[in-house]
């Protein structure tokens, strides 16, 4: 079996220098049926390396319960199918965009700044996930014959902490649990974060967008020694909703990853091909500069990162422009380009048949009610991604005051009497018109996505401080959760009874079909939608927001079928009125 090693300026395979010209693809991005097309799109790019995070939320639902963490071990071995070594990055945080960074919900709820640390109860956690991971990375290492050459011990720690006692005993369980090959890490290139995120004797490396010599001379003053290596050359960038969509020129893509090869570098396209964030999977940020505690900024649904292989796995200029630079460090000609998924035969616009207001889409999917003094958390009502309907009175009589919730998270849409009163924000917690008492307060209150960067990674979800009359709390909260896994289940979503369409476009569940001819790679369109979920045949496609920029939603060809397909539109706001020019019924294209 062939050996990876690190060596003083290069990293050996069976004693000989090679380069390490790797791409990341994140196999919980990409629907399975279309790993082996991504993959070979990635060997036609020039690579010979693919690198994905392995997101342990994803994986653990609930504690100690698993959920297909093989999908790991069948991902790596389609990588070995395309002749493409592996670079494992397993957490237990991988930042990636992604639902509080990886790390579950229910883990930073009990531990809480504990997390990320040597706190043993944290520990505790980490090393049952690492073991469960092991019979997927362990017996696919090169060494053993498999595609695995590298395993990273942690993700951009010193951008977070710097309890060097944590890293060293996350490697230490790597290796106990039979990692063989090379550990490594990856910081910012700045000395504050490659001394609070390296670990001794571990390879570090950097990640960054540009300037690449300057990144590698401040790498060099911390390790004199080993092989040099961006691990995320960030080609491209995400989006936030309500943002600008982000680009960079190919050209200036291309001449930085030039210089980091002319620097005699291995390189990591962070992304080669972003893929999308399905089923509500995308993170958040916070703004506020190097603090990172300003506004909640979501993301979108799309991770297409203006990546070289774009969300529907075709190639983009950036991708030429990569394939001529890459080319010149290849050991001989180019693989093909592999032909585009085939895409959709014909538009098809679905026919919504039944609607079900949100109340009774609670009533049937929801879990159980609680009362009690003040709210509930989402964390304590156990939903990771859904809503929660929090329900107080007013009492009466009393003349109106104003209405404000402290600690919202994230938005709430507010009915007082039945009647839609508005939308609360964290920026914007205060009802526009006084409440009169005697009045009963509903707040349907959406998760937009967990922190998954920075010193507020892991904060809680909902309402985390309460619901305020004039300066009186009030108490007597009773509370529902919606977690969206439920609309996962068909036969419980067909059980929710259905309605007529209401003519006025308000929120709820709406049902219907739409007929596929040449079933293929599509985008679905929601005119006149504001803000919900789609699911097709029960895939959920993720969320969708008039606010932008993000216009549509991606439909995986293997997702669809000749003939009806079942679809299901959660809208969470409300729709354009029928008949209004505005409003229309979903539609699938073509990509």
């Amino acid at each position: 079996m062939s050996e990876f090693t690190v060596g003083d300026t290069d990293f050996l395979l069976d004693g000989r220098p090679v380069r390490l010209l790797s791409g990341a693809l994140h196999y919980f991005r990409v629907h399975e049926a279309q790993w082996g097309h991504r993959l070979a799109m990635l060997r036609a790019m020039g690579l010979n390396c693919v690198e994905t995070y392995v997101p342990w939320n994803w994986h653990e639902p609930r504690p100690g319960h698993s959920r297909d963490v093989q999908a790991l071990g069948r991902f790596l071995d389609a990588a070995r199918r395309a002749g493409l070594w592996a670079i494992v990055r397993p957490g237990p945080y991988i930042c990636a965009e992604w639902e509080n960074g990886g790390l579950p919900y229910w883990l930073t709820a009990e531990v809480g700044a504990r997390a990320r640390t040597r706190d043993e109860r944290y520990l505790g956690y980490v090393a049952s996930w690492l073991w469960r991971l092991r019979h997927e990375i362990v017996p696919r290492q090169i060494d053993r014959g498999g595609p695995v050459i590298m395993v990273q011990v942690e993700n951009e720690y010193g951008s977070y902490g710097s309890d060097a006692q944590y890293l060293r005993r996350l490697a230490g369980l790597l290796r106990e649990y039979g990692v063989t090959v090379p550990l490594f890490t990856s910081d910012g290139p700045e000395d504050h974060m490659l001394s609070g995120g390296s670990v001794p004797g571990v390879l570090a490396t950097v990640n960054f967008g540009s300037h690449a010599r300057e990144a590698f001379e401040t790498l060099r003053r911390h390790r004199p020694d080993g092989p040099l290596m961006c691990m995320e050359f960030w080609c491209g960038w995400f989006d936030h909703w309500g943002g600008e969509h982000v680009v960079r020129d190919p050209g200036d893509a291309a001449a930085a990853l030039r210089e980091i090869l002319e620097c005699g570098a291995s390189v990591n396209l962070y992304m080669a091909h972003g893929g999308t964030s399905f089923a509500g999977w995308a993170g958040a940020n916070r703004g506020g500069g190097a603090l990172h505690d300003g506004p909640l900024e979501p993301d979108v649904t799309s991770y297409d990162y203006d990546a070289p292989i774009d969300e529907y796995g075709r190639p983009t200029a950036k991708f030429w422009a990569f394939r001529e630079v890459l080319a010149e460090y290849a050991d001989g000609p180019l693989p093909e380009v592999p032909p585009a998924p085939v895409p959709l035969g014909a538009p098809a616009e679905a026919v919504l048949t039944g609607w079900a207001p949100l109340g009774d889409v609670l009533e049937t999917l929801g879990g159980p009610e609680t009362s009690g003094p003040v709210p509930p958390t989402f964390e304590e009502l156990g939903v990771e991604r859904g809503l929660v309907r929090y329900e107080v009175t007013v009492p009466g009589p009393r003349q109106p005051y104003p209405l404000t919730v402290r600690g919202l998270r994230d938005l709430a849409v507010v009915y007082v009497d039945g009647e839609r009163a508005g939308v609360l924000t964290e920026d914007d917690a205060c009802l526009k018109e006084p409440v009169a008492g005697y009045a009963r307060v509903e707040l349907w209150v959406e998760s937009l996505g967990r922190v998954n960067y920075g010193p507020r990674l892991g904060e809680a979800k909902g309402i985390t401080g309460g619901v305020l009359h004039e300066r009186q709390y009030l108490h007597d909260v009773r509370a529902r959760g919606l977690r969206l896994e439920a609309l996962d289940d068909a036969e419980r979503v067909r059980a929710v009874p259905s309605r007529a369409l209401p003519e006025d476009g308000a929120a709820g569940l709406y049902r219907g079909t739409v007929t596929v001819r040449g079933a293929g790679d599509a985008r679905l369109e929601l005119p006149g939608r504001t803000r919900g979920f789609v699911w097709v045949n029960g895939f959920n496609l993720g969320r969708y927001w008039s606010t932008g920029p993000q216009s549509s939603l991606y439909v995986p060809g293997p997702v669809l079928r000749e003939g009806g397909n079942e679809i299901w539109v959660l809208e969470l706001a409300e729709t354009a009125r029928p008949g209004s020019g505005e409003a229309g019924a979903p539609v699938l294209r073509a990509v």
